[in-house]
């Protein structure tokens, strides 16, 4: 795992110096802290610059990047794992390839050069890289299909600059840091900015399953990948049309194949030059995967978790349970999260606005794991694939709910949900049937985003900004990127489309980019088995009814590995991985809530209503209404603003 930065430019653009390109690798330290390296070459027609920071997984030794092909025309600086490098190796070396290391990246170089742009294709793994042709002045540029790996980019006139992260490309002299009116919003309704969205005017993210070719100053990108949930077929009548006539598979075929993809996938995962473990949080995703690392191992595999004192954000109790049961070699820690100590750090780590509050638990969880290994396996991905959060039992009632008569969903429609009563505690059941009624009268998508959504309508929206940035906002509608979401999955029933618009935008958007860059604050390498793309496409095709069954969620999960999950974890609610932000802004953090969205420096900005901001503080900590998670985005959005708007990135870093 590393970090990459870089630019290439015609004859017209402006060259990136070395000094800038240094600068921008070493802003990148944290993800590459083993090693580092810069190519540059200038001709008539232009030029590039290409810098890396490496963390050593593969080939310690001989793994130095920027790398390049034999003769030295190609060159690529990469972040990320291909997991089927050692497949791929002996077809190019029979078509006549010479490798000079024992790396992964090589690999990509010698595809590049036999199939072009089209190499991404034959990749399995978890990439952002650059690629340097310079026989064809040409910048190639990949992520990977899930959005694993992240790449920012911006495209000016006769030049295009690159980085793993934000904060690298503010690096570069007079590099502009204008605020993107469009960027909040979206910001405020999901709890983070989307691809191809950047929060900054100007520039952009590589949007997951995504490459980007720039050539003679223009820029082309094209998507190469989506996950195949229009094809309800099972994998075997894609290649056999007798089969596909005959019917689909048995529940039995679709475990085996489960079983045999997913295993491969932790067996792949498990190459590495450099000491290996897993995140155990007593989950069915998480459980799994230790469990097959541990089948596949010859001594009991290292397994990392936390917990913290309130009892109703610790999993300690069943990650104990499922490490007895697997019989690894468990590591238990317990932290005492503190979000005055943490924010500074994680407002600078994250570049972008980022909401969700358990960005702090796995940045805890990334740093004493660090304390052990260099790489650890995790169960990301699982949820989204095998409908396993408790929000598609809802889409799922709501469905039922719609097929009444009319007059009866006319209550829906009531004004008198609006002042139901929470209930205390931001996982409360008055709470989740207030939001779940308060939605029921819109349309499928919309009624979902009104459930995930954090400001998540128009109205809402309106009400916090203040008239003049409502109108630089203007009538730009943020619900389009779920919406869009939802276009790519039109012929399945409704709770799998569902599924299909959470890997498309919240699995990349939010779990990918918290843990990316919550682990590689550590210098630590994290891999997800479930987010193997022949996994992803097996999940894809599946019918619902092997993955719901009343209410059970995950059920063709928890059935296929029930040798390595605990009875008493097999059917325990699912809990999540967050911090006690409710709590927190009505008492340790009281005045910083204060201080922060009602002090000046906020009310300076002239981004928002003060008075309706003041209205949900004083709520919050009354206890009339939780508004911890929109209070906490709003902190966080604050916060931002004065670390990257305020002040350099770089010396944010200095103060972290």
């Amino acid at each position: 795992m590393c970090g990459i930065a870089g630019a290439a430019w015609t004859s017209d653009g402006e060259p990136l110096a070395e000094e800038s390109l240094r600068q921008m690798t070493g802003t990148l330290s944290h993800r590459g802290p083993d090693d580092e390296g810069v190519y540059l070459d200038t001709t008539s027609a232009g030029g590039v610059a290409l810098g890396h920071r490496r963390l050593s997984i593969i080939d310690l030794a001989g793994g130095h990047q920027p790398l390049s092909n034999e003769d030295g025309t190609v060159w690529i600086v990469f972040n990320g794992e291909i997991y089927n490098y050692r497949e791929l190796r002996p077809e190019l070396e029979a078509q006549g390839h010479r490798f000079q290391t024992s790396t992964d990246t090589e690999t990509i170089i010698h595809l590049y050069e036999q199939y072009g742009p089209r190499c991404v294709e034959r990749l399995r793994g978890m990439f952002a890289f650059a690629i340097w042709d310079a026989g064809r002045q040409r910048l190639f540029m990949a992520r990977d299909r899930i959005g694993q790996k992240p790449l920012f980019y911006r495209a000016e006139h006769g030049r295009i600059t690159f980085g793993s992260e934000l904060k690298s490309l503010l690096q570069i002299p007079g590099a502009p840091r204008e605020l993107d009116p469009q960027a909040v919003d979206l910001f405020l309704t999901y709890q983070y900015v989307p691809h191809p969205w950047c929060i900054l005017k100007g520039y952009s993210k590589l949007s997951p399953g995504h490459y980007a070719i720039w050539q003679n100053g223009s820029l082309h990108t094209e998507r190469y990948w989506s996950p195949p949930y229009d094809d309800d077929s099972d994998p075997e009548s894609l290649a056999n049309p007798q089969l596909a006539e005959s019917g689909s598979w048995t529940e039995t075929q679709w475990r085996e194949r489960l079983r045999e993809t997913l295993t491969e996938a932790v067996r792949l995962r498990m190459r590495s030059d450099v000491p290996i473990g897993a995140f155990l949080s007593g989950g069915i995703d998480s459980t799994i995967t230790a469990g097959l690392m541990q089948s596949l191992a010859d001594s009991p595999i290292h397994t990392f978790s936390i917990g913290f004192p309130i009892a109703a954000f610790d999993e300690r109790s069943y990650a104990r349970q499922a490490a007895e049961h697997l019989k690894t070699n468990h590591h238990e820690y317990v932290v005492e999260p503190s979000a005055l100590e943490t924010l500074p750090r994680l407002i600078w780590h994250y570049d972008e606005p980022f909401g969700d509050s358990s960005a702090i638990p796995t940045m805890y969880l990334s740093e004493v794991t660090r304390r052990e290994v260099t790489v650890a396996l995790s169960g990301d991905g699982g949820d989204e694939l095998f409908a396993g959060y408790p929000r598609y039992q809802a889409v799922r009632a709501a469905g039922i709910l719609d097929r009444l008569p009319g007059f009866v969903r006319s209550a829906f429609g009531w004004n008198g949900w609006q002042q139901f009563p929470e209930g205390a505690g931001h996982k409360s059941t008055t709470r989740r049937f207030k939001r779940f009624m308060l939605a029921m009268s819109r349309p499928p998508e919309v009624r979902y985003l009104r459930w995930v959504g954090m400001f998540n309508t128009p109205e809402m929206r309106r009400q916090l900004y203040s008239p003049e940035y409502r109108e630089q906002v203007g009538d730009f509608d943020s619900a389009e990127f779920l919406l869009n979401a939802y276009a790519h999955c039109r012929g399945r029933d409704f709770v799998t489309r569902t599924t299909c618009v959470d890997m498309l935008s919240y699995l990349p958007c939010d779990i990918m980019t918290k843990v990316d860059i919550a682990s590689m604050a550590f210098g630590l390498e994290a891999r997800s088995p479930f987010l193997d793309h022949h996994v992803a496409e097996l999940a894809a095709r599946m019918p619902l009814s092997l993955k719901m069954s009343g209410t059970r969620s995950k059920k063709v999960l928890t059935d296929t590995f029930s040798d390595l999950i605990p009875g008493s974890i097999q059917n325990r609610s699912k809990m999540g991985f967050g911090v006690p932000i409710d709590h927190w802004f009505r008492n340790e953090l009281k005045d910083l809530l204060h201080d922060t969205l009602l002090g000046e420096t906020a009310r300076a900005r002239g981004f928002f209503n003060e008075e309706f901001v003041r209205g949900m503080v004083e709520s919050h900590i009354s206890g009339r209404v939780n508004e911890c998670y929109r209070l906490w985005n709003l902190l966080i959005f604050e916060q931002w603003c004065q670390a990257f708007l305020d002040r350099t990135p770089a010396a944010c870093h200095a103060e972290v």
